[in-house]
């Protein structure tokens, strides 16, 4: 059975105190486990909530709890109410508890400033608020501006850390889709590493390509002539007499 009635815990309680049906028929027709429902049987649970009436209230017809008391494993089939309708799809600011509608600015000025991707309109579903609040605090004119101090709304439990990160990839998407990547300052939103390694390094002017290894000077080191080499023997040996002048010599005489 997709439909379930309202108030189920309240039905529950009426339908153990007034019919003879199985506490599994009764769990199942109002979404609850069957411990639970013995449990409200038995003064346990769900003590001092007063019986909602599902016949008076247009939810089950006293023909099919009389079917169902004959027959334990009949299902109850809710009524089919026409004014019910659509109205679990209906689209709205969340509910935020009275206890928690205080911290709502604290958060709201905390995903304005965490995470400006974010439009008002998820944020108003995001933590139950409303455009002007939020315009008020993105534009610091809201009357307590000078006290909120940021807060993570999924510490102070206005929504869940899966709803945040739904939100923030669907703004960072269509960012993304019109083009646009977001700045440090403005926060979030990474660069893909082949959008980082698709960037051209700029490119040296054609006037001056070509000339990267110019220098003033001729950097090519002239050849330094061989030092003669020189020993103790060749400085200190006596020169060999001249065979000529020893014929000369040997004429004259």
């Amino acid at each position: 059975m997709s439909g379930k009635p309202i108030m189920a815990k309240a039905t529950a309680v009426w339908l153990c105190d007034n019919t003879t049906m199985t506490f599994k028929q009764i769990a199942d027709f109002c979404g609850l486990h069957e411990l639970e429902v013995q449990g409200i049987a038995d003064g346990d649970v769900a003590a001092g909530v007063k019986g909602f009436d599902p016949v008076a209230n247009n939810q089950l017809t006293a023909e099919e709890i009389e079917a169902a008391e004959k027959n334990p494993l009949h299902s109850l089939k809710l009524k089919f109410y026409q004014a019910a309708v659509g109205e679990e799809k209906r689209r709205g600011p969340r509910y935020t508890p009275l206890s928690k509608r205080q911290d709502r600015p604290a958060s709201i000025y905390w995903l304005v400033k965490f995470h400006p991707e974010l439009s008002d309109g998820q944020i108003g579903k995001l933590v139950g608020t409303t455009k002007p609040t939020i315009q008020a605090i993105r534009e610091r004119t809201h009357w307590n501006i000078q006290n909120i101090q940021p807060i993570d709304p999924v510490a102070l439990g206005l929504c869940k850390q899966s709803e945040l990160d739904t939100a923030v990839q669907k703004a960072n998407a269509k960012k993304a889709k019109e083009g646009g990547v977001m700045s440090d300052d403005e926060r979030r939103k990474l660069v893909s590493t082949e959008q980082s390694l698709g960037v051209e390094e700029p490119k040296m002017p054609s006037s001056i390509a070509g000339l990267e290894a110019f220098t003033l000077g001729d950097s090519t080191p002239e050849p330094e002539e061989a030092e003669p080499q020189y020993d103790a023997e060749s400085l200190f040996k006596s020169p060999a007499p001249d065979a000529e002048a020893d014929a000369d010599e040997d004429d004259n005489a």
